[in-house]
């Protein structure tokens, strides 16, 4: 009794009593989660030269990354673990504009801590790997395994659009599965079919530039390899790429949601309207 007693008095001390403060440790840990699992599955296919791993290793980790994510932080911050999706449920007044930049700041913060975990999980195989030279183009470069970069025939506004287009579907996607008044998804397993819309995107749109469609993921894990060894070069490869996959998911994220909401929300009738029947919908 007296150390059940005492363990009781901890957790009450312990206890964070801040509703945001709690939201934001929660999104914090999501993002680690997602970001931990998706980068140590391409280091792990990059640093073996592929014989541990392969592009559809990459993409079904990052997806299943995505659904273990939204299991440990759903209920307490509502697991966005993106920028993109943060502002789309801004957009539809569902979270507090006030709560954006604190937000972005977490997932963007989670996302370099994740990178430096993941550098040190695979310290001694990078080294192995590379001879120690740590570069961002050439055979022996390393810096995708965190950052994206587009492919070399990729243009700025070909690889632009590409964001756009992926974001917009990712964004469709989730409120799709989100909207209880469409067919919607069983209790429960909302993480399961969204870490399934991430496989679907990355197979059908990963060849350009793996899919970011995250400006938090890309980011982040940017601002530690400029930091940890591959130097300026991350900022200014691919005609200075990194700005795509930031500001294209956003812009992505403002037309998915636009699209979704005009489009099938919108003309959900009211509850006091008798449903369409099946055969109606049909025709």
């Amino acid at each position: 009794m007296a150390l059940e007693k005492t363990l009781a008095e901890i957790r009450g001390q312990l206890r964070i009593r801040s509703l945001l403060a709690r939201q934001c440790l929660a999104e914090f840990l999501g993002v680690f989660v997602l970001m931990l699992l998706t980068l140590g599955a391409a280091a792990q296919a990059v640093t073996s030269g592929e014989t541990k791993g392969n592009f559809f290793t990459m993409f079904l980790a990052g997806s299943l990354a995505v659904t273990i994510g939204i299991y440990v932080a759903g209920n307490v911050s509502g697991a966005h673990l993106n920028p993109a999706f943060s502002l789309a449920v801004s957009l539809l007044g569902r979270f507090p504009w006030a709560k954006l930049p604190i937000y972005w700041l977490v997932q963007l913060l989670s996302s370099f801590c994740a990178s430096g975990a993941t550098y040190v999980l695979y310290y001694d195989a990078l080294q192995n790997y590379t001879g120690g030279n740590l570069t961002v183009t050439g055979p022996k470069e390393t810096a995708s395994i965190f950052a994206t970069y587009p492919a070399p025939y990729l243009s700025l506004n070909n690889g632009f659009l590409d964001q756009v287009l992926g974001t917009g579907m990712l964004i469709v996607g989730l409120l799709a599965i989100l909207d209880r008044r469409n067919k919607g998804v069983p209790a429960g397993l909302e993480p399961v079919a969204a870490g399934l819309l991430v496989l679907v995107i990355g197979l059908s749109m990963g060849a350009n530039c793996g899919f970011p469609i995250n400006p938090a993921r890309d980011l982040g894990p940017r601002l530690f390899t400029y930091v940890a060894g591959w130097g300026p070069e991350v900022f200014s490869a691919g005609n200075g790429w990194w700005w795509v996959p930031v500001v294209a998911p956003l812009v992505g994220s403002i037309l998915g949601t636009a699209a979704y909401h005009l489009l099938v929300a919108l003309h959900h009738p009211d509850d006091s309207e008798p449903a369409q029947n099946l055969e109606c919908a049909q025709n």
